[in-house]
């Protein structure tokens, strides 16, 4: 059953996109063994770019999302294919903070709110287009809303969520976005800033046994929506030997004499799904 679908309302004017991240975030807290607070941060920033990602026109074209908060987890980052499917890390994974007042995991104290929040698209040109914005909150969510506002002129809502269970397993994980086309009614507007501040959290939701297209009819109620496409995303790292071997003989000639002089055999770990490469320098030298 796909996890993500993208809706339209009846007139046109709403868009939705809507994901059930909770597979994407359990495969990343397997993977970087992430503390409750970093699995809150990276599993919202998956599930962000997920929903980004099925915005490029290719399945071929990528976007990364970077937050740099200047907070004890590090930088944070996602990046999503045009098929909507993730790979992430944080740099940093095991950081415990108390929770927040209202019981919260505190993840704008982890992710920190001094620095920024980069959004770059890889559209297969000469150069990516790359956007920035100071960081709102350092808690998702609110962040790629500001940035919609600032870099794309578009209005957005973005709800974000990931409940933890305390042996750190992840219980749900998800997410949805809403976009006004131009042309949306003041009317429009407002009942929908209705029907979202009456909603559950997006985990509550999910706790629910609801569905993105449940979720969908619920934050759209009155505006008739119905679902356009429907996807399968995962956690999915793309990195190969043939990359790893790219990217040293990217080094270059002296670079990489240098390195065999130093060891003969060099160990490549992937950050993104901790895969080991064990690489022969000077056999690769021999390739040149």
């Amino acid at each position: 059953m796909a996890n993500m679908i993208r809706g339209i309302s009846d007139n046109g004017g709403v868009v939705f996109y809507g994901v059930d991240s909770t597979n994407i975030v359990a495969e990343a807290e397997r993977i970087h063994k992430t503390s409750a607070v970093t699995s809150a941060a990276l599993g919202r920033l998956l599930t962000a770019a997920s929903m980004m990602g099925i915005t490029l026109k290719s399945e071929q074209d990528s976007l990364t999302l970077r937050l740099n908060g200047g907070g004890p987890a590090g930088t944070v980052l996602a990046v999503a294919d045009g098929a909507g499917c993730v790979k992430g890390y944080v740099q940093n994974p095991v950081v415990e903070l108390p929770l927040r007042g209202d019981g919260k995991l505190d993840v704008g104290g982890a992710v920190g709110k001094d620095g920024t929040l980069s959004v770059v698209r890889d559209l297969g040109l000469k150069e990516p287009y790359v956007g920035q914005i100071p960081l709102v909150s350092g808690e998702v969510a609110e962040d790629i809303t500001a940035y919609y506002a600032t870099s794309e002129q578009t209005p957005t809502v973005c709800a974000l969520g990931v409940l933890v269970n305390p042996d750190l397993s992840i219980q749900c994980a998800g997410g949805y976005m809403i976009q006004l086309l131009p042309g949306a009614t003041e009317q429009e507007i407002t009942m929908l800033e209705q029907n979202v501040a009456k909603a559950p959290s997006v985990t509550k939701l999910l706790q629910q046994g609801m569905d993105p297209k449940a979720i969908m009819e619920l934050v759209l109620q009155g505006f008739d929506p119905q679902v356009l496409d429907e996807y399968d995303v995962s956690y999915k790292c793309d990195c190969s030997r043939q990359r790893v071997e790219r990217a040293l003989l990217s080094m270059g000639r002296q670079e990489l004499e240098s390195l065999a002089k130093e060891e003969k055999c060099v160990e490549v770990n992937c950050q993104f799904c901790d895969k080991t490469y064990n690489v022969d320098v000077a056999k690769l030298l021999k390739s040149l």
